[in-house]
């Protein structure tokens, strides 16, 4: 049998195991909240240190702690940020726990409290979890802040560089493949042709306006909570807390981070992390989207439209020998998908706030995180093992880009929609081309037709290189 030792809160004596860093409330949230065990993420359990650090250094400039107890909180919170372990073993608490978070913050309080007296050298020096690391705080304004600051560094520090990357990628793809055209496909039927490298070129503008989408929520998700304490008036902290805590955040982070105007609605409701997540969201629909156009032109290789083949990563078939599948872009898709119901389930829980507080803080930190890492690597791996190792079938490409009757619509402004229709029809109920048919049906000489059908005309016909 494990060995225990006895700790004490205000409800009365627990067993805690002996070894453990945490006390009497972590062990209560243990045995409350075991029907599920999943615990906080790493970059919530990493900013939360980052919070009770700063907020540390803020109250010992504003006369709230003595420099030996500062120190010693700093030196405890270096302990959990350098050391994965640590955090890996001391923060069991369950995402599905107290709404507010509580046990998660007197989870971290508990650790850094212990770590602390492991260094402390007098009976006064002792940090007490809650008279001195949360001192001038509460729950209810350091969980929110912890969500706004995981999320905020996840997507600087991941997310971005990502996309940066993968816009990278697609616009060396729209100089490779600058003259190869290709069929154009609406309702995923034939429709006129279109350079490669602008399809490639639309992918990379709905990856950038998704970029500049989250930067612009960024300023709000910066705008925190901490200094509100528990209903957003300030109850039990120095005056200038919001303001000087922020400040040492922003110095930690090394970010522009300030306090909210209104402390209040940052803990009564998490708009920024919806708004943020609702940004991740279009993201989300938009590699999923180019995830489906890959699968597309990598179908066949015979029966399918073949315009492209991906690298062979693995046998895609228990049964069938010899055939591959296009795992990497499957993969994202699902991904995708999951960031989606994340959305709905983040939108589900900003307004599960009954007047002064949210009640669901811990799921959407862990949504939230969720959907930043799974966008991040979803997307590293779309760039690096998708569109770093793929070929261009262009002959299959160009034998149909000259059999498609839809190329009669460069023929509507000489003959009519309907003259036009007539020869598709010709055409493809025949089997002859467009210029054969056109050519017996109408005054058109060869000559003329095939100008008019030139495929770079029709891919770009207000390029003044393919149009004169």
């Amino acid at each position: 049998m494990a060995k225990m030792r006895i700790e004490k809160d205000s409800l009365g004596s627990i067993k805690v195991p002996h070894d453990a860093l945490y006390g009497a409330q972590t062990q209560r949230a243990i045995e409350n909240f075991d029907y599920l065990s999943r615990a906080m993420p790493d970059g919530f359990i990493t900013a939360l240190a980052q919070v009770k650090k700063a907020a540390a250094k803020a109250n010992k400039t504003l006369g709230g702690l003595s420099e030996i107890h500062e120190q010693l909180i700093i030196s405890a919170c270096d302990k959990i940020l350098g050391n994965e372990a640590i955090r890996n073993e001391s923060f069991p608490v369950s995402v599905f726990q107290t709404g507010s978070g509580t046990s998660t913050n007197m989870n971290m309080n508990e650790v850094i409290a212990t770590l602390a007296n492991q260094s402390a050298k007098k009976n006064d020096e002792l940090i007490h979890p809650n008279d001195h690391v949360n001192f001038g705080q509460s729950s209810n304004d350091v969980i929110p802040t912890t969500i706004q600051l995981a999320s905020l560094v996840l997507i600087v520090e991941h997310l971005l560089p990502a996309i940066e990357q993968l816009d990278k990628k697609i616009s060396s793809l729209e100089e490779r493949f600058n003259r190869v055209i290709k069929t154009g496909r609406t309702h995923l039927m034939d429709a006129m042709p279109i350079f490669l490298s602008d399809e490639f070129a639309t992918w990379r503008f709905q990856i950038c306006e998704s970029r500049e989408r989250i930067v612009s929520s960024l300023s709000r998700l910066s705008e925190i909570p901490l200094g509100g304490t528990a209903i957003g008036t300030g109850i039990n902290r120095h005056e200038n807390f919001p303001e000087t805590v922020a400040d040492e955040l922003s110095q930690q982070f090394e970010l522009p981070i300030k306090p909210c105007s209104n402390l209040a609605s940052r803990i009564a409701s998490q708009d920024p992390s919806l708004e943020i997540h609702g940004q991740l969201k279009v993201l989300a629909t938009v590699l999923m989207k180019i995830s489906n156009d890959i699968r597309w032109m990598n179908s066949g290789p015979i029966s399918g439209l073949g315009e492209i083949q991906l690298k062979a990563l693995q046998p895609g078939s228990s049964i069938m020998p010899g055939k591959v599948n296009p795992v990497i872009p499957e993969s994202i898709a699902m991904m995708c998908a999951e960031i989606i119901g994340n959305d709905a389930t983040i939108t589900l829980a900003n307004q599960s706030g009954n007047f002064q507080l949210n009640v669901m803080f811990p799921l959407i930190a862990d949504k939230l995180i969720s959907s930043i890492l799974l966008l991040s690597s979803g997307i590293l791996s779309l760039a690096n093992k998708t569109l770093s190792h793929f070929e261009v079938n262009e002959s299959s490409l160009n034998e149909r880009l000259f059999k498609n009757p839809v190329l009669v619509t460069a023929l509507n402004t000489k003959v009519g929609y309907e003259k036009a229709a007539e020869i598709a029809k010709v055409a493809q109920s025949e089997g002859r081309s467009i210029i054969d048919v056109a050519q017996s049906l109408t005054s058109l000489s060869e000559e003329q037709l095939r100008e008019l059908l030139t495929p770079e005309r029709l891919a770009r016909p207000f390029d003044k290189k393919y149009s004169d």
